[in-house]
């Protein structure tokens, strides 16, 4: 289903890709549904590994955008030249916006992390997607935000998506 098709009042989830898409200016949908999250309309909820994936997947975008390194193995490349990672601070001053949207950041405990298992085992996802469903389960949230199909395996959830997604 769609982001705005999302009812007044829910509480949702959001992936680390909404978060991105947002940053990057590649989804107006994805925009205008943090937009409902701030002016309240729905409760935004994300936990502290998604803000961690976030601010990774920007700082890599940001240090391709400032040309100091190119594609592919941006990572290595960086780690490479730890100079080059002292000129970037975008990425950090737009994660930390999250929070200020009004989205709640909940701590991701060793318990979320054991529950996680037993979501990779009995869905297939990965580490990350998986902590994400553990996190749904313990805060008894149904909706989701991502741009990740993995999600539509669990029947139980509502998987909602931006449809505008352009990336350069």
């Amino acid at each position: 289903m769609r982001l705005d098709r999302i009812e007044s009042g829910s509480e949702v989830f959001i992936d680390a890709n909404i978060f991105i898409y947002h940053f990057t200016g590649s989804s107006l949908e994805g925009s205008d549904f943090l937009s409902r999250c701030e002016q309240g309309d729905l409760t935004g909820i994300t936990s502290v590994h998604v803000l961690l994936e976030v601010l990774h997947r920007l700082m890599m975008i940001e240090a391709v955008r400032k040309d100091l390194v190119k594609s592919p193995n941006i990572l290595k490349k960086l780690k490479k030249f730890p100079e080059r990672i002292k000129q970037l601070n975008e990425y950090f001053i737009n994660t930390l916006k999250i929070p200020e949207m009004n989205i709640v950041v909940k701590p991701v405990s060793l318990g979320t992390i054991l529950t996680s298992q037993a979501v990779r085992a009995g869905y297939g996802l990965m580490v990350n997607d998986s902590l994400i469903v553990a996190s749904m389960q313990e805060e008894g949230i149904k909706v989701i935000a991502t741009n990740d199909d993995e999600f539509s395996r669990i029947k139980s959830l509502q998987v909602h998506k931006p449809t505008d997604v352009k990336m350069s």
